[in-house]
């Protein structure tokens, strides 16, 4: 049984609620059960130094945890004077996984900078922050086609991820923090609206776990990316 309550390939509740930031291009807040992030989207109208000239954009992103986010607060790493590891490597990710989608020929010499906020964390906020920054893209490039700044939306597919693990000894879709810190397995996928794999971060807790298992969790992901999709179309109005 799941702390929970939920079945194996059953994902929490999701929500996503776009237009949540009246100056941000684009906006979305994103739920997936406990875990809130805010999602903002910033158009600028320069690219980084090596994409000068050249015709093409760029899209990036930012992360945070607000202190009180966690049981415990955390200092602010603006107070601390830099970033740890991991908000490096989130934000990277985050930023890999949009740009995978996006037509940078398309947008032009135009910088997006995705911005994600965690209000809450209770698992998934990389995952969270990934769902939602998409949304919070494609309203950034409804608005700048509706301005004339661009005239085809750059972007190529839908993305979207989940996490998924080995919990006593069953593949389970959409890990909360209980089962997270107690998982023998887990892994984050990063999956398109079409199927392709953008990335698998995959990590054995306690021992390795087979190839079988591994199979388990990626069919687990491919469906709760389904799903995911289909949450981002309606927030976007396209389903």
């Amino acid at each position: 049984m799941r702390p929970s309550g939920r079945a194996t390939d059953q994902l929490r509740q999701v929500s996503l609620e776009t237009g949540v930031n009246r100056y941000a291009e684009g906006s979305c807040l994103v739920a997936f059960g406990h875990t809130k992030v805010l999602c903002t989207a910033s158009v600028e109208d320069r690219v980084p130094p090596f994409l000068r000239n050249t015709g093409k954009g760029w899209v990036t992103a930012e992360y945070g945890m607000l202190p009180r986010a966690t049981h415990t607060r955390g200092a602010r790493e603006a107070a601390k004077g830099s970033q740890s590891g991991r908000t490096q490597e989130i934000q990277r990710l985050i930023g890999r996984s949009l740009r995978a989608v996006t037509n940078m020929e398309t947008l032009g010499e135009i910088q997006v900078r995705i911005d994600c906020d965690v209000l809450q964390a209770d698992g998934g906020t990389r995952t969270a922050a990934i769902t939602g920054s998409y949304v919070a893209l494609h309203l950034a490039f409804q608005h700048m086609m509706k301005i004339g700044a661009i005239k085809a939306m750059p972007l190529t597919d839908e993305v979207a991820a989940v996490s998924c693990g080995i919990y006593q000894g069953e593949a389970v879709l959409d890990l909360d923090y209980d089962e997270d810190s107690n998982a023998e397995a887990d892994a984050n996928f990063v999956l398109t609206g079409s199927g392709g794999i953008v990335e698998v971060q995959g990590t054995a807790e306690q021992k390795p776990f087979s190839h079988a298992a591994f199979l388990a969790l990626l069919d687990l992901a491919g469906a709760g990316v389904a799903d995911l999709v289909q949450h981002q179309r309606r927030a976007l109005g396209l389903a």
